[in-house]
C-alpha cells in the first residue's frame, strides 16, 4: 500500500480546545454545523463523509434517530424513569454528527461534572439528604402518575393491593 492511500484512511482526532482540561472538547472555531471527515476518529465514518451522497444519507439517518431519541426522552422527563438519561443518549447520537449537539453535550457534561464535584465535597448527612430528596421526588412522581392514569394493567395483584392503600389510589 502506498503512503497516499494509507494517509487517506488515517483520520486526525478533533483538536482539544484550549483550557478545556479534563473534558478534551472539540474545536468549534470552524463555522461548519457538522463534523468534517478530517475531524472523525473512525475511518469507516470518515469515508462516508468524503462522498456527498453517503454523507447526506448518514447525516439524515443520525439526525432522525438522534432527534427521535431526544424528543422521546424529553417526553419521558416528567414521568419517573430515565428521561434525562434518554435525552443525553439522544444528544450523544446527534453529537456524533452535528457540532451544535456536541456543544450542548459538552455543556451538559460540564454541569453534571460540577454538580457531582460539589455533592462529593458536602458532608455525608447532606449527601444522604440529597439522595433521600431524589427518592421522595421519584416516589411522588410515581404516585402522581398512578393517581392521574391509574395502575398499569400489568401490575401484579399483590402490588396492586399494596398500592391501593395509598391515598388517592382507591
Amino acid at each position: 500500500m502506498n503512503e497516499a492511500a494509507s494517509s487517506a484512511d488515517t483520520v486526525a482526532a478533533p483538536r482539544p480546545v484550549a483550557g478545556e482540561g479534563e473534558t478534551g472538547g472539540v474545536d468549534y472555531s470552524d463555522p461548519d454545523v457538522t463534523l468534517g471527515a478530517h475531524e472523525d476518529r473512525w475511518a469507516w465514518r470518515a469515508r462516508l463523509r468524503r462522498h456527498p451522497a453517503t454523507h447526506l444519507a448518514w447525516r439524515s439517518a443520525v439526525g432522525v434517530v438522534g432527534s427521535v431519541v431526544t424528543v422521546g426522552g424529553l417526553i419521558m422527563v416528567p414521568a419517573p424513569g430515565p428521561g434525562w438519561a434518554v435525552v443525553i443518549l439522544g444528544l450523544v447520537i446527534l453529537a456524533s454528527e452535528f457540532e451544535f449537539a456536541q456543544r450542548w453535550l459538552d455543556f451538559v457534561k460540564g454541569y453534571v461534572h460540577r454538580w457531582n464535584r460539589w455533592v462529593m465535597t458536602q458532608p455525608l448527612w447532606l449527601r444522604c439528604a440529597i439522595g433521600f430528596a431524589a427518592l421522595l421526588l421519584v416516589w411522588g412522581a410515581l404516585w402522581l402518575t398512578f393517581v392521574l392514569f391509574g395502575l398499569p394493567g400489568w401490575t401484579p395483584d399483590w402490588a396492586a393491593q399494596q398500592l391501593a392503600r395509598l391515598p388517592g389510589l382507591d
